[in-house]
C-alpha cells in the first residue's frame, strides 16, 4: 500500500497545507510552529532535500505515487552506529491505518540491514498515544523518560525515549 521513495522538489507543496494545520503538526519538529509562509517552507524543505548527511525519504502511496508524508533517521553517528527515527504522516486521511507502524518497520530495515546500524532511538511525546503504538508494534521499546522536555497546548509534557537494538531486531524480523 505504502512506499518510501526519495523526495523531490515537486513534493515542497505539499508541505505547505501540512505545516500550516495545528493538529498536523502537533507533536512534530519545533520549527514547524515558527514557519508558516510559502518562503520559510521552502526554504526549510529544499535544505531537507540538500542534506546528506541523514536519510530523508518521502512516504508515498504506491498505487498513485501520491506523498503523504516523510520519514528518516537523522543525528547519525557512524562511530556508534546509531541514529535517529523520525516519521511525520502529515495527510490526516492515512492516520490510525496502521501505516506509521508499516514505515516504521520499513526503516528499521533500511538502518539495520542496508546501513549497518546497532542502534535506532527516538523521542516521542507521551500524550501521542498513535505514535507510542505504532513504535511498540514496530519493536521499540520504551527506555527512559525526558520529563516536561515538550511545551503544547500550554502545558508541558514528557518525552519518552524509545530504541530497538540490531540483536533485538534481528530476533523478531
Amino acid at each position: 500500500m505504502i512506499k518510501l521513495r526519495p523526495l523531490s522538489k515537486k513534493d515542497g507543496i505539499r508541505f505547505h497545507d501540512w505545516i500550516n494545520d495545528s493538529e498536523v503538526i502537533k507533536y512534530s519538529l519545533s520549527i514547524f510552529s515558527r514557519i508558516n509562509t510559502r518562503t520559510e517552507i521552502d526554504t526549510w524543505f529544499s535544505g531537507l532535500l540538500d542534506d546528506n548527511k541523514n536519510i530523508n525519504l518521502g512516504i508515498a502511496i504506491e498505487a498513485t505515487d501520491e506523498l503523504i508524508g516523510y520519514t528518516g533517521i537523522c543525528n547519525i553517528s557512524e562511530v556508534n552506529q546509531s541514529g535517529e527515527y523520525y516519521i511525520f504522516i502529515g495527510n490526516k486521511d492515512y492516520w490510525g491505518k496502521g501505516i506509521g507502524a508499516e514505515v516504521t518497520k520499513q526503516v528499521l530495515n533500511l538502518g539495520f540491514e542496508k546501513h549497518n546500524f546497532n542502534r535506532l532511538m527516538l523521542t516521542v511525546s507521551e500524550p501521542n498515544a498513535g505514535g507510542v503504538k505504532a513504535y511498540k508494534k514496530a519493536g521499540y521499546k520504551i527506555e527512559g523518560r525526558l520529563r516536561q522536555a515538550c511545551f503544547r497546548d500550554n502545558e508541558f509534557h514528557d518525552k519518552l525515549i524509545m530504541s530497538v537494538l540490531r540483536s533485538e531486531w534481528l530476533l523478531t524480523s
